[in-house]
């Protein structure tokens, strides 16, 4: 018995100091790749290298992000309606929808959809040029696999997951008043008014100020989990499992910590301003 608490024990110890390593290593992986897009921009900085990744992460991904996007909205007036028509408050429902699919449900669910979508491949790609040795092939030829295929990746989930963003707000808005006004009769006046009332300018741009951020954590983390995958294509799905997984995780904890952050600006510089204006 004493001997296997000691061998728990030592396993525990290996585990956090591979744990620690392991994000040692990322940290440094995050700090190589900060670099390069800084400061070496003109190396990176090619349509060539950039216009595909724009194209396979962006435009490939529309058709799903608009669709999932528009069905949330449709399902969200299906499943508020009879509670808000119990009160006799239907027509407010529009507000409703549009403020969470806006500021939460949109630029949420968008980036887990380009993290399912896009980051499972591109951790999959990058862990097949490691395997093939490719990677290896790219520093024997003097070109860093970093600036040369990790940057330009970042760069486009870093541009394209806002657009998305977008596309997930506009389609779920257009669900949400499918629903609501077309099958369910409301008031389409009282649906958009209550929708101005409750959704300012604000409620876009932090839920764009989010998506910003989801696609930097997506990028990266699929990356790098390509970039350091084991040897084998046992290696090469894990890494593309555990780089949907770790995003997954990053963008909720990500969306959890930025709602604080961006609730408590929109109290304290915005509302408060307004407020201060108005009186």
């Amino acid at each position: 018995m004493f001997t296997a608490s000691v061998n728990r024990v030592t396993q525990f110890g290996q585990g956090l100091v591979q744990a620690v390593a392991d994000f040692g290593r990322f940290i440094q992986f995050a700090g190589t790749t900060a670099s390069w897009l800084l400061f070496r921009a003109k190396k990176w900085c090619r349509w060539r290298l950039l216009g595909p990744q724009l194209y396979s992460i962006g435009v490939l991904s529309i058709p799903v992000v608009a669709i999932t996007g528009a069905f949330i909205g449709m399902v969200l007036a299906l499943e508020g309606y009879a509670q808000f028509e119990a009160l006799g408050q239907q027509g407010r429902l529009g507000g409703i929808i549009n403020v969470s699919v806006t500021k939460q449900i949109g630029p949420v669910l968008a980036a887990v959809m380009v993290a399912g979508r896009v980051g499972g491949a591109l951790a999959a790609e990058l862990g097949t040029m490691r395997v093939t040795e490719q990677l290896d092939a790219l520093r024997a030829m003097a070109t860093d696999p970093i600036g040369h295929l990790v940057v330009p990746r970042f760069v486009a989930c870093l541009i394209m997951t806002p657009i998305l963003t977008i596309y997930s707000d506009v389609l779920g808005v257009a669900g949400g008043w499918l629903i609501t006004v077309q099958f369910y009769n409301v008031s389409p006046y009282e649906y958009w008014d209550f929708t101005k009332f409750f959704v300012d300018w604000w409620q876009p741009v932090s839920g764009l100020i989010k998506s910003v951020f989801f696609g930097a954590s997506i990028g990266l983390i699929a990356c790098y989990k390509g970039f350091y995958c084991r040897p084998g294509a046992a290696g090469v799905g894990r890494a593309a499992t555990e780089a949907f997984v770790a995003s997954f995780l990053a963008i909720i904890t990500l969306n959890l910590v930025l709602a604080k952050v961006l609730n408590s600006i929109d109290v304290m510089f915005i509302t408060k301003g307004a407020s201060s204006a108005l009186g």
